[in-house]
């Protein structure tokens, strides 16, 4: 049987952006364009980003910013039942984001599978 499997999280990245909002719109859109390829791949049906916020300021001229991140993501996965799609869809989220190379992942919410 076919499930959705959603789950939600924030992320950390680092750049450098000549203020807050510059910062947070290039940080949000660079979470964006992965998050559009791995979807333009099939691996991921949708995706969203949420928010933005400054994690940490720079501390001299020329630091970078680190801005973190809220998203979602929803993957689809064969399974039995709607537990093991929800443990099969949590490992493939997470493989996927770590070979998309997106760090410092936290999750916010257990994985939730849905028919799909």
């Amino acid at each position: 049987m076919e499930f959705a499997v959603s789950r939600e999280g924030t992320t950390l990245i680092t750049l450098h952006g000549g203020s807050d909002t510059t910062a947070r719109d290039d940080a949000t859109e660079q979470l964006a364009a992965t998050l559009e390829r791995l979807e333009d791949d099939g691996t991921v049906t949708a995706w969203t980003v949420d928010d933005a916020a400054v994690y940490e300021h720079p501390t001299a001229p020329f630091d970078p910013y680190t801005i973190t991140l809220e998203f979602s993501i929803t993957v689809v996965v064969e399974a039995d039942d709607a537990d093991a799609a929800a443990a099969f869809g949590a490992d493939v989220i997470d493989d996927t984001l770590e070979r998309a190379d997106v760090k410092s992942v936290t999750y916010t919410t257990a994985p939730a599978a849905s028919t799909a």
